[in-house]
């Protein structure tokens, strides 16, 4: 299966981001791909650097003006299409949402993302109600789509309760970048974790993992800090872990080629579902043993 990751930068302008974002889906599948995966929070700037009330001017209902956008952009392309937007649920209440469109543009499925972060530049938690969908993969024309979002790729619970339900690739779209503040020896540690956390979910579960990043720096409107610098590096890895396309840290269009047979026998060489040890797994449904 040939799919392809959006890697962009944002500007103010969400009608231009969302022109942007349409070129190049239909670049895409001129070029053949099926599924294509775009960032988190795609339409707009990166809003949660700060905390402000007005930023919820942002949010949109599900169904809305941004899924019937996409939806009309999938069924034009003949893709399935991952998106990631701003859900206002009702009033006071928003999700970060995960949105996956069939090919005929109807929606196939939604994933609101269950982990939200709180930290200096990433004040998620102010906008951000925690997901109530649970970890429940999504089914396509293209296979079995374990999404979730950004924050969710650092634990392994839900990529493990995604690939026991059936997932066929693991799909996080992301907003994740360094502040400039940090050394280079520690910008590199934070991107090599991000990566090696993501490719140890693919080896764990004998599945492809797709992560997609945004790039380019974007300010932080109260001058508290520099800004942020999206690192980019949007990446498929297959079920061994193994890199099969990378980009860098410029806007790109990514296509890569996924054996979506490899699995199969990934699997029968490392059978970790298998082997694994449930009736000692109880522990796991608490914050802490000790």
């Amino acid at each position: 299966m040939k799919v392809a990751l959006v890697q962009q930068a944002k500007t103010a302008d969400i009608e231009k981001n969302k022109q942007d974002l349409a070129d190049d889906i239909r670049r895409a599948a001129r070029q053949g791909a099926e599924l294509v995966v775009l960032q988190e929070l795609h339409n707009s700037l990166y809003f949660c650097q700060v905390e402000d009330t007005n930023n919820f001017d942002l949010a949109e209902p599900i169904p809305g003006p941004s899924t019937d956008f996409y939806g009309q952009l999938a069924r034009e392309c003949r893709v399935v299409l991952v998106t990631s937007l701003f859900e206002r649920r009702a009033a006071g209440l928003y999700h970060n949402t995960a949105v996956v469109f069939e090919r005929d543009g109807s929606i196939a499925g939604q994933y609101r993302k269950m982990h939200i972060p709180d930290d200096p530049a990433y004040y998620e938690k102010f906008y951000f109600t925690p997901g109530d969908l649970g970890f429940h993969p999504i089914q396509t024309s293209v296979g079995c789509l374990g999404v979730q979002v950004c924050w969710d790729q650092w634990y392994p619970e839900g990529a493990r309760l995604m690939a026991l339900q059936g997932a066929e690739l693991l799909i996080y779209p992301t907003a994740i970048g360094w502040e400039s503040s940090d050394t280079d020896d520690e910008k590199q540690r934070q991107l090599t974790a991000w990566q090696t956390v993501q490719r140890g979910h693919a080896v764990a579960n004998g599945i492809p993992v797709i992560a997609v990043n945004r790039v380019g720096h974007e300010e932080d409107p109260s001058g508290q800090t520099n800004g942020i610098q999206f690192w980019g590096h949007s990446f498929v890895a297959g079920p061994q872990g193994e890199f099969l396309a990378e980009a860098g840290t410029e806007p790109t269009l990514l296509l890569v080629d996924i054996d979506m047979k490899r699995s199969e026998n990934v699997r029968r060489w490392w059978p970790f579902l298998r082997d694994r040890r449930i009736e000692e797994f109880g522990g796991l449904t608490k914050r802490f043993l000790k």
